[in-house]
C-alpha cells in the first residue's frame, strides 16, 4: 500500500469522526426543535426524532404570552450587555498596563491574577459577601462577582503584547498619552481579540443561572436561564407556564423544548457577527505567553 492511499484512507478516517463529533453536537439541538413544533400526543408518545409531528405552534404561543417570560428575557438582555461592557473595560484597564515593560511590580500582580484562576474562596463564601454589600435581589449581584475573568485577561495581554512598540514610540513623540495610544492605536488594531472576549463575556453571562438561583428570590428579576431552570425542574406539572390568558395545556416535553429554543436563539444570532474574529483572537492571543 503505496502512501497515497494512505494519506486517503487516514483522511477518510479523520472526515468520519468530525461528522460524528458534529451529527453529537446538532442532532440534540433539531431534535428539540422538532419537539417545540410537535403535538403532545407525539410528545409523550415519544414518535418525534429528527422532524416534527403533527406541526403546530402551540408552545410558542404560550411562550410568547406569558409575561413572566418577557420580562426574564428583557432582563437577561439588559444584564448581558451592562455586564460584558463593564467586563471589557476592566479587562482592557487591567491587560494593557501589564504588557509595558515600565510597570513596576508587573510580574507580580500577572500572578495574582494568575493565582485566582486556580484558587476561590468558594460559593458560600461569595454569597456571605454579596449580602454583606447589600447586592442580594438586585441585577449587581449578578454583573459584578463574575464580570472579570483572569482567563480573558491573559488573552487580551498576550494580544496587546504582539502590536508593535514602533507604532506606539512613534505616537509618543507625537504627544499622545498612554490613553491617547490606548484608544487610537492599540484598540482599533485589536479587532480579532476584543470581538472574542466580548463574545466570551456575552455567552457566559447569558448561559448563567446558578449565581441567580442563589442570589435572586424576585419573580420579576428572574433571568431566562432561571426561568428555564425552574421550568426543567418542574417537568412533573403539566402546567408550568404562569398564563390565564391562555387555555392551552401542553405536555413537559413540548414546553420545555420551546423554552429552550427561546433561550438559545437570540444568542445564535449573535454568534454570526463575531465568528470571523473568533478564531484568529483566541489564536493570537494564545500565542505568547
Amino acid at each position: 500500500m503505496n502512501n497515497s492511499v494512505k494519506d486517503k484512507i487516514f483522511d477518510a478516517v479523520i472526515f468520519i469522526v468530525i461528522l460524528l463529533c458534529v451529527l453529537i453536537c446538532i442532532l440534540p439541538f433539531f431534535h428539540e426543535i422538532a419537539l417545540s413544533f410537535s403535538s403532545n400526543e407525539a410528545a409523550v408518545g415519544r414518535k418525534v426524532l429528527l422532524w416534527p409531528v403533527q406541526f403546530n405552534f402551540d408552545a410558542y404561543k404560550k411562550v410568547f404570552t406569558d409575561k413572566t417570560m418577557l420580562t426574564s428575557l428583557w432582563v437577561t438582555i439588559k444584564m448581558t450587555v451592562i455586564f460584558t461592557l463593564i467586563g471589557m473595560i476592566l479587562t482592557i484597564c487591567a491587560a494593557y498596563p501589564l504588557t509595558k515593560q515600565r510597570l513596576k511590580g508587573r510580574r507580580t500582580l500577572s500572578m495574582i491574577f494568575i493565582f485566582t484562576m486556580y484558587f476561590s474562596g468558594g460559593i458560600i463564601p461569595d454569597y456571605l459577601l454579596v449580602n454583606n454589600l447589600k447586592l442580594l435581589n438586585t441585577e449587581w449581584s449578578l454583573i459584578l462577582p463574575l464580570v472579570f475573568s483572569a482567563y480573558n485577561m491573559i488573552i487580551m495581554k498576550n494580544f496587546f503584547a504582539n502590536i508593535p512598540e514602533s507604532l506606539e514610540e512613534s505616537a509618543r513623540l507625537d504627544g499622545c498619552s498612554d490613553f491617547g495610544i490606548l484608544t487610537r492605536i492599540v484598540l482599533p488594531l485589536s479587532g480579532p481579540v476584543l470581538a472574542t472576549i466580548g463574545l466570551f463575556l456575552a455567552v457566559g453571562r447569558w448561559n448563567a443561572y446558578q449565581d441567580a438561583l442563589f442570589y435572586i428570590t424576585k419573580p420579576k428579576m428572574y433571568p431566562l436561564q432561571l426561568k428555564l431552570y425552574m421550568l426543567v425542574s418542574a417537568s412533573q406539572s403539566t402546567e408550568t407556564l404562569n398564563d390565564s390568558s391562555s387555555n392551552i395545556t401542553l405536555a413537559p416535553e413540548v414546553l420545555k423544548a420551546a423554552c429552550i429554543m427561546f433561550a438559545t436563539v437570540p444568542i445564535l444570532i449573535v454568534y454570526p457577527w463575531v465568528q470571523r474574529y473568533f478564531v484568529s483572537g483566541v489564536m493570537i492571543g494564545a500565542v505568547k505567553g
